[in-house]
């Protein structure tokens, strides 16, 4: 909103100053000083609030070590984060962007699923919250719909190398400055493969079998995978919500990393340089991506140990969704398993332990469990390690994996 209104007084008026909304540095900045400010003192009036009215976190007893202490904790703290993020990205981002449409919907859809989940759990004192199934669902919706756009949708292009250096900057002068440039691109379902030379794989070559006119049917093999990454990562995240500030920590880092992407990715004369995809219009992610940060650190603050509040499935279930349509929208989605590395452990884990487990009740006729406990954090816990330890490590594992991921761009 900000931005246009800028924008115009900056045509109409030439108001002193307004043309610095132009810069993306600049409203990016902008966005994640008001998504912490936003988070910091929106999130102790919600604190307060969820204790007043006694919406607290009923705890399971796991017999894990200081597990009882958490009783009681307001849940639904990913109000904060929700919030963080939308009144920044509105404020200063091109709302017509379909890029930005596309986050804000996921941002939205999957906080008022996790929002349902978490107000069945404590108002009507029903532990298991929404179904499984149901969730999974929503996921799936909004997989389909944000496939479905990726694919038909004529302002989403890519432009995989410039001819030359020359005809970049010749480009960039006769359309005007960076931060006002368009330049052409076509429709495609490729995608960045890490550590490869000529890094680019074309989604539509699975259907090569098919013979001539396979292009045509490529949305058969990459809605499906658009469908898989958002639903394995948004659980993902949800499982990684166990411990005070883990999984608020580790998704910081992870959008620190997706923001440097996007940048790159959307800038023509880095992305042609680091020679990989540019994605024109894709530099507006950065806006959203800085209020992401912002809301994360800022939520941070009150979900460190010992927590003050849970985001609940209202944050981690959005936090999970908008990580993975991020990296799905800047084409590096198959980066996600190096990048979100924590949140692949930790999943793994419970896929380990629970089909292990299985298998070994129906052949033996006793189940055996390879983890003390899953997901993976609680496994560590079981072993005798203080919560703060675990989450530091974790932290410092991610910081590792987000340091990896940035390398690729050149490591092939």
């Amino acid at each position: 909103m900000l931005y246009y209104l800028f924008k115009y007084l900056d045509t109409a008026f030439n108001f002193p100053g307004a043309g610095v909304f132009e810069y993306l540095s600049f409203r990016a900045a902008l966005a994640i000083i008001t998504s912490l400010i936003i988070s910091l003192f929106f999130g102790r009036r919600w604190i307060s609030y969820l204790n007043r009215k006694q919406v607290g976190e009923t705890i399971r007893d796991l017999g894990l070590e200081g597990q009882l202490e958490k009783q009681g904790t307001p849940t639904m703290g990913g109000l904060i984060i929700l919030t963080s993020i939308l009144v920044p990205v509105i404020l200063f981002a091109k709302l017509a962007n379909i890029y930005i449409i596309l986050m804000i919907f996921t941002t939205v859809w999957l906080g008022s699923i996790g929002f349902l989940d978490d107000y069945i759990k404590v108002f009507k004192k029903n532990k298991k919250g929404l179904s499984g199934k149901y969730k999974v669902a929503g996921q799936v919706v909004l997989g389909l719909i944000v496939g479905l756009v990726m694919y038909f949708n004529s302002d989403i292009v890519v432009r995989e190398k410039a001819q030359s250096e020359s005809q970049i900057y010749t480009e960039i002068e006769q359309i005007g400055p960076a931060s006002k440039f368009t330049i052409e691109g076509v429709r495609s379902t490729k995608t960045t493969i890490p550590f490869v030379k000529n890094n680019e794989f074309d989604y539509s070559n699975l259907l090569k079998w098919l013979g001539e006119g396979y292009e045509a049917w490529a949305f058969l093999i990459f809605i499906p995978i658009v469908i898989f990454i958002i639903v394995a990562v948004s659980n993902g995240a949800n499982l990684t919500d166990g411990m005070d500030g883990l999984a608020t920590g580790t998704s910081a880092v992870i959008g620190l990393t997706l923001g440097l992407l996007a940048w790159v990715s959307g800038n023509i004369i880095f992305a042609d340089y680091l020679n990989i995809m540019y994605l024109p219009n894709a530099g507006e992610l950065t806006i959203f991506i800085s209020a992401f940060v912002g809301a994360t650190v800022g939520f941070l603050w009150y979900n460190t140990y010992p927590a003050q509040v849970f985001m609940g499935d209202t944050g981690s279930l959005a936090i999970g969704g908008i990580i993975a349509v991020f990296a799905i929208i800047i084409r590096k989605e198959l980066l996600i398993p190096i990048l979100c590395g924590i949140f692949l452990a930790e999943s793994l884990s419970v896929v380990i332990q629970v089909s292990y487990f299985k298998h070994t009740r129906k052949k033996y006729g006793e189940g055996i469990r390879i983890f003390k406990m899953s997901p993976l954090h609680h496994h560590f816990q079981k072993l005798g390690y203080p919560e703060p330890k675990i989450v530091q490590r974790f932290l410092i594992v991610g910081i590792f994996l987000a340091v990896l991921t940035i390398i690729t761009l050149k490591l092939r």
